[in-house]
């Protein structure tokens, strides 16, 4: 299958989970409610959203390291004449592992997403928990410490003329995460972290 084809099957939940989390997009969440009830309530919208980008985020990091091993075997993905080729970013060995530990890029991210899935998925299973608000804050940081290595993975493109474009794919997973953490942790401090059912879900 086209490697572009297959990124799209990344960004469709990638926009569904994004358009959960912000609430410029009401009608999704009436729609959604419709069918399941207890996602009327905004929270729980929230909190589907941002589970979703992250499994996504965690998708894309596994595909990127498959990519890695791929043309590490002489393999080819997505290699183009454009400037987007996935390819030559992955593939160039001075740029697709950490400068201190040596480690796939690839690997990294899906560690950190998976610590950021457990984060937000823990909150889901335990809304009111005394540590949910916590564990809210602490994947706030963790989004917020992405940031500077975004920017030195987006040096590296610039620097190599090419752009990944699953890499930026989890790139922007990581920026919408960080937005769902962060509405998530205000829902809280405004007193909207609401756990009501309606009745009719009851029923």
């Amino acid at each position: 299958m086209d490697a572009n084809i297959v990124l799209m099957l990344y960004i469709i939940p990638l926009l569904f989970g994004t358009a959960l989390i912000t609430p410029f997009f009401p009608t999704l969440g009436t729609a959604l409610g419709g069918r399941w009830p207890q996602y009327q309530i905004p929270r729980r919208q929230r909190l589907l959203g941002l589970n979703l980008v992250l499994l996504i985020g965690f998708a894309i990091s596994v595909h990127t390291l498959w990519i890695s091993n791929k043309i590490s075997e002489g393999g080819a993905v997505c290699s183009s004449s454009t400037v987007f080729s996935c390819d030559d970013v992955l593939g160039n060995a001075a740029y697709n592992t950490d400068p201190v530990f040596g480690l796939s890029w690839g690997m990294i991210g899906m560690v950190a997403f998976g610590v950021l899935l457990f984060l937000a998925n823990s909150i889901s299973k335990e809304p009111d928990a005394l540590w949910a608000e916590r564990f809210a804050r602490y994947g706030l940081y963790l989004t917020v410490i992405g940031l500077p290595v975004i920017a030195l993975l987006i040096s590296y493109e610039v620097a190599m003329g090419k752009i990944c474009q699953y890499c930026t794919t989890a790139h922007v997973a990581n920026i919408i995460a960080l937005v769902g953490f962060w509405t998530i942790g205000r829902m809280h401090e405004r007193g909207d972290w609401n756990d009501d059912e309606p009745e009719s879900s009851t029923n």
